[in-house]
């Protein structure tokens, strides 16, 4: 016997929002988390309405999502910081219309706990690195890189702890 559970109403509040240029066609686009449900909207230049794209339940909380962008690049990727302990580097694939999994970094347990990362998360503006924080002592910092076919590659996490503090923000 298999279970399975699933909500009856999707959830209205928007708690992340993030823009960027995620299909690579120069148009800007909107994901927004909505708790446990990943979406990418788009304006529809002619009428100026919303337009859902997509939408994924992906089976968690949703703690923290921002943008970033390889030197180089014409796409932007979305860093996803969820309660299970992992962050995911997401990227939006128009052909497909889903979200494929660029990588995935496992650091703690899972959980929103207060010394686990993945609430916060902070992208250098050139994009070569990714921190990832938790309310508590706990931070790390992944760089990116391409590889010579061109893929996004992640170091191992550098540790830029510093204990007896509490963080607000990381910009």
């Amino acid at each position: 016997m298999f279970l399975y559970h699933l909500t009856l109403q999707r959830a209205s509040s928007i708690y992340n929002c993030v823009h960027g240029n995620f299909a690579g066609t120069k148009q800007q686009e909107v994901v927004v988390g909505r708790g446990k449900i990943l979406e990418i909207l788009r304006i529809d230049p002619n009428t100026g309405k919303v337009i859902q794209l997509y939408s994924t339940e992906v089976f968690g909380t949703i703690r923290s999502i921002t943008p970033f962008r390889l030197t180089g690049g014409s796409k932007d990727y979305i860093v996803v910081g969820s309660d299970s302990g992992k962050i995911n580097i997401l990227e939006y694939s128009p052909q497909k219309n889903i979200f494929e999994k660029v990588h995935m970094e496992i650091f703690g347990k899972s959980g929103c706990r207060r010394i686990v990362p993945g609430q916060y998360l902070a992208v250098d503006p050139k994009g070569r690195a990714v921190m990832v924080g938790a309310v508590e002592k706990q931070k790390l910092v992944y760089i990116m890189n391409r590889d010579d076919q061109a893929r996004l590659t992640i170091s191992s996490p550098l540790e830029a702890h510093k204990a007896n503090t509490i963080v607000f923000d990381i910009c």
